[in-house]
């Protein structure tokens, strides 16, 4: 996350959440003290985790990304014509560096393209770089912690949207939370508003494992990376060198699970407080939920949505659907 707030220069067509901040206490109190310590992935995505997570994508046991690409690819004109969205506005959830809407503009038509994510600074400079590739599409940047408040900004039309969350990202909540947040897109929806959403399929624990652990050591640096970030924004004393990157995927819960764990008894300071770890200490950073199609199809009724249609890659890896108000 950014530690900037909006300056009398920010343009009109970007804004930042005045909250974006106000749970670091609570979640830093959360991580130092809980029994089981866990950091919010959201801490995950500062500029530097953003610019690394980009890296990971091109990564050769990354599967979720070219999966994704090749899926959408081969199944646009199908999508399409499930259910029109053209003239809509396209709200894009966790857009990063907005290149997945970006490939899908052309297809997709939009009148208005609303990039939200929780790395505010990363967001703006993505839509500098895009306003001059499509300026005849109205661009509006929303940096905000979308998992907690889908809270958009006035003056957003309201009906046809179409909303669109890619990578397979709504397997970082867990199955209560990806259904209050579904609930929530589901409540921002007109009744001609569609949704466009990634899941994740389960597939061979090796598979997984090497996607969120690779030999280049990339993701281990990301998820390392969360510590420098709370050390910035809230004057905790981690040391890199004392923790170590694990990923196991766990086969009952359908989910690849990361930690960050001790390779030495340590403390962490902040101000007010301490923490002592002994070695095999572990913070958990962050889930990713596998689903089945039918599992991810009764996600979406339960959250008031109804599936269109859907589509899955070869050996079914991934499963990409269009959902609609039920």
């Amino acid at each position: 996350m950014p530690e900037s707030t909006p300056s009398e220069a920010a343009p009109a067509d970007f804004e930042t959440s005045s909250d974006l901040h106000t749970d670091l206490d609570r979640s830093v109190q959360q991580l130092l003290l809980d029994e089981r310590p866990s950091i919010p992935p959201r801490f995950l995505y500062d500029e530097l985790g953003s610019r690394l997570f980009e890296v990971i994508t091109a990564l050769p046991d990354y599967y979720p990304t070219r999966t994704e690409a090749a899926l959408l690819e081969s199944s646009i004109a199908d999508i399409l014509a499930a259910r029109p969205v053209a003239g809509s506005t396209m709200i894009d959830l966790g857009a990063g560096n907005c290149a997945k809407a970006a490939a899908l503009f052309e297809h997709a038509r939009p009148a208005h393209y609303v990039a939200v994510d929780v790395s505010a600074d990363f967001l703006e400079q993505a839509l500098s770089q895009l306003r001059p590739r499509f300026p005849d599409i109205e661009m509006t940047g929303v940096g905000t912690d979308f998992s907690q408040l889908l809270d958009l900004p006035a003056g957003i039309a309201a009906d046809p949207r179409l909303f669109f969350y890619p990578g397979s990202s709504i397997g970082n909540f867990s199955r209560s939370e990806a259904i209050e947040f579904l609930k929530s897109v589901r409540a921002a929806m007109g009744p001609e508003s569609t949704l466009w959403i990634t899941a994740d399929l389960d597939k061979d624990p090796a598979v997984l494992e090497r996607a969120y652990d690779d030999e280049l050591g990339v993701t281990a640096a990301f998820n390392r990376n969360v510590l420098l970030h709370l050390n910035r924004v809230a004057k905790t004393d981690f040391e890199l060198a004392d923790w170590r990157h694990v990923a196991h995927y766990d086969r009952a819960a359908m989910r690849i699970q990361m930690h960050l764990e001790t390779i030495r008894a340590t403390t962490v300071h902040w101000p007010g407080g301490e923490r002592r770890f002994a070695k095999g200490d572990r913070l958990h950073t962050e889930n990713s939920h596998k689903y089945t199609v039918e599992s991810f199809s009764e996600l979406l009724a339960i959250a008031g949505l109804r599936t269109v249609e859907h589509w899955t890659a070869p050996e079914d890896w991934m499963g990409f659907f269009v959902a609609a108000p039920a």
